[in-house]
């Protein structure tokens, strides 16, 4: 009898890092062409280190030639047909970024999804309005090369969450769009996001959310 080949992996389970390491995939990942091997590219050693534990993996963090100025970045890559077909059932494609739209994120777990989302291309900032005295505005951010994929993400926050936000785009070419909270929608949306401490998460990017709160007496 001929060998046999090695065992398929067993379909992934949802959970909160799963969801998250998601948000990570459909910001900074890639699925290459070739039916099997996923990257995440990032120069934020710590969030590589949290798609490592999302998906399971041991594979080692290496290093590949940035597109855009030549340098060396941070990157981890793998193969995994099993999640490679999952994540193509729930939306993800190669060469998505202007074509990305929808995905089917379990309710349970779309704000992790939500959170990774957000540490992998979204932002967060904050300013003193001169317009008004003591007027202490902030936002938070999501961006995304496809509108239809922002569109979606606005329409699913609304439907969870209650609140609009709104969408504009950003370039000369408007080529990237931009899901946009203030104040008080943002508090509300931080507040599900980052509903356990200990939930995954890139502490830098909560450190700073934690500041900005601070400055108007609110906490996560």
């Amino acid at each position: 009898m001929g060998k046999r080949g090695p065992k398929p992996k067993p379909p992934p389970v949802w959970s909160a890092e799963l969801a998250y390491g998601i948000g990570l995939l459909v910001t900074d990942g890639c699925l290459s062409g070739d039916g099997r091997h996923i990257t995440l590219v990032s120069k934020d050693i710590v969030q590589l280190e949290n798609a490592k534990k999302a998906f399971n993996l041991k594979s080692a963090i290496g290093y590949t030639r940035s597109g855009y100025d030549g340098n060396l970045c941070p990157r981890i890559q793998f193969g995994n047909v099993t999640l490679y077909n999952f994540l193509l059932e729930i939306g993800l494609m190669p060469n998505k970024s202007k074509v990305i739209g929808s995905l089917k994120i379990p309710d349970t777990y779309f704000f992790d999804f939500l959170r990774g989302h957000l540490d992998g291309d979204g932002c967060t900032y904050s300013y003193w309005d001169p317009r008004w005295r003591s007027s202490y505005m902030f936002y938070t951010v999501f961006g995304s090369a496809s509108k239809v994929h922002i569109v979606w993400l606005r329409d699913e926050i609304r439907r969870q969450a209650g609140i609009e936000g709104h969408v504009t785009g950003k370039g000369k070419a408007r080529t990237i769009y931009q899901l946009k909270y203030a104040k008080k929608e943002s508090l509300i949306l931080l507040r599900r996001m980052y509903y356990r401490k200990n939930s995954m998460h890139l502490p830098r990017k909560r450190l700073k959310i934690q500041k900005m709160l601070s400055i108007v007496g609110e906490q996560l």
